[in-house]
């Protein structure tokens, strides 16, 4: 049976070959208001000949999107910004609700969503092969070029904690350069997806191209194994994303995965400004980000002074209701995880650690956890080996700038880290020696441009995401030669 599209701003039902469907296996994914725990919407999961269908309309609509020309895959890709800009303020609610996020970054969410379409509108135009350079030796005379083109048909699979852009940073891209998408959206916050295959829609985005389901995970590895899938692009939590990787076959991989991302505080710096950066970006969206700052590392002739001011700032941050403009921890994703992240503190406590700030909830009924600040941790301990993926973070003192390079790389993790020092030449040790993707400077790690090539090395994952970046994993070049 399928159901026409309603009026609201998503349909609950899966989006395959161009229908809305509102049966599958017979059970439900409920999704809830994660502050309230109110039921938002039961999407049917769907069955393996559902995804099948979903997997054959995506494979057969490749030759129609290899015949739309750059300008019209951009033409159509404006068309989608503008419709998230016109639904913007619905759009930031429903993020609100159905992932828990505060509502100014919610906002912030679907600003940088228009950014991340808008830029891949500009990338359809732009994108390109090279000149290769020839004419010597036995290559005298000759010309090459390359040209890219799709690879085909990619599998998307997404977490909750940004519903729709980091849909879009698979997506759009996908779009952009003309490969066909089957999206299966985290569980817990799938409705943005939802909303996303109404506005494709809208925008005229041929049928088959774009399907979006809920399933269970016999039928999400289905997707993963499927042959004529040409990609798997996965952004979730380390163990699922190397799992996935394990059994996908052939296949092209990128994995953006976990991190307990780590922040160097070196002497010279603006100590007061650093705390305010450094509390906003452990405990934005109760640090359900891969990036969240996790671990601090301060050279010792400024820790005690950097401590007193970061413990004042995490006190200072409002935990509650995401909907409140002044909140800034809202709820944990669901209790599991909530009981989770207590359970990390109170074995960091029992095992020598101190709390300097917070170490437990704020309102147990609505899974919020409090602002946590640690010191005296070992690194074995979870809240600092493993990713909490809570507002948790830990404070250690080093000798030096070099003690803390090693700290920070004395980690399985590999994504993002941040480094406040004056010093140019501290600049350049980092650059070199940091074992991460990226070096954020003056700044937390959390910090990230949607066009910017981002992605981590060790178990944080491989290949790169920002648009430009994808677009290329996305493509292969063909050489030329005449």
């Amino acid at each position: 049976m399928s159901a026409t599209p309603t009026t609201t701003l998503f349909t609950p039902a899966n989006l395959i070959n161009g229908t809305w469907i509102t049966e599958g296996d017979g059970t439900f994914n409920t999704v809830v208001d994660k502050y309230h725990g109110t039921e938002l919407a039961r999407i049917p999961h769907a069955t393996e000949a559902q995804m099948e269908e979903a997997i054959a309309a995506a494979y057969a609509s490749r030759e129609v999107l290899r015949k739309m020309s750059a300008g019209e895959r951009s033409t159509k890709l404006e068309a989608l910004a503008a419709l998230i800009a016109k639904h913007e303020e619905a759009l930031a609610n429903l993020i609100v609700q159905e992932g828990g996020k505060p509502i100014g970054y919610a906002k912030t969410e679907i600003a940088r969503c228009i950014t991340t379409v808008r830029t891949a509108a500009a990338e359809a135009l732009r994108f390109s092969g090279e000149v290769v350079a020839l004419d010597y030796g036995a290559g005298v005379g000759k010309t090459a070029v390359t040209k890219r083109f799709p690879i085909g048909v990619i599998a998307a699979i997404t977490p909750f904690n940004f519903p729709l852009n980091l849909v879009l940073h698979k997506v759009a891209p996908a779009m952009a350069i003309g490969c066909p998408v089957v999206l299966k959206p985290a569980p817990q916050a799938p409705l943005s997806s939802f909303v996303l295959g109404l506005f494709m829609e809208e925008i005229g985005w041929p049928k088959g191209a774009f399907s979006v389901l809920i399933c269970n995970v016999p039928v999400a590895e289905k997707l993963v194994k499927d042959e004529r899938v040409a990609m798997l692009s996965f952004t979730g939590s380390d163990k699922v994303g190397w799992h996935l990787k394990n059994i996908c076959g052939k296949k092209k991989v990128a994995l953006e995965l976990g991190g307990n991302a780590s922040v160097i505080v070196d002497e010279g710096v603006d100590l007061a400004a650093t705390a305010k950066s450094v509390a906003m970006g452990a405990n934005l969206y109760a640090g359900q980000t891969c990036i969240s700052t996790q671990r601090i590392y301060v050279v010792k002739n400024v820790f005690t002074q950097f401590r007193d001011l970061l413990v004042k700032e995490f006190n200072a941050l409002k935990a509650g209701d995401p909907s409140d403009a002044t909140v800034t921890v809202g709820p944990i994703i669901d209790k599991t995880h909530f009981q989770r992240i207590s359970t990390w503190v109170e074995e960091a406590v029992n095992g020598g650690a101190q709390v300097l700030a917070g170490g437990k909830p704020v309102n147990a009924n609505r899974n919020v956890y409090a602002a946590t600040l640690l010191t005296g941790t070992k690194n074995t301990m979870k809240v600092s080996c493993a990713e909490v993926f809570g507002p948790v973070t830990i404070i250690e003192e080093v000798a030096d700038f070099n003690e803390a390079i090693a700290c920070v790389n004395d980690s399985t993790y590999g994504l993002q880290a941040g480094v406040f020092t004056p010093s140019i030449a501290h600049m350049k040790v980092a650059h070199n020696e940091l074992e991460v993707g990226g070096i954020i400077m003056n700044n937390v790690p959390g910090f990230r441009i949607d066009s910017m090539p981002y992605g981590g090395i060790k178990d944080s994952g491989l290949g790169r995401e920002g648009v430009k970046y994808a677009m290329e994993e996305m493509s292969e070049p063909r050489l030329l030669v005449y």
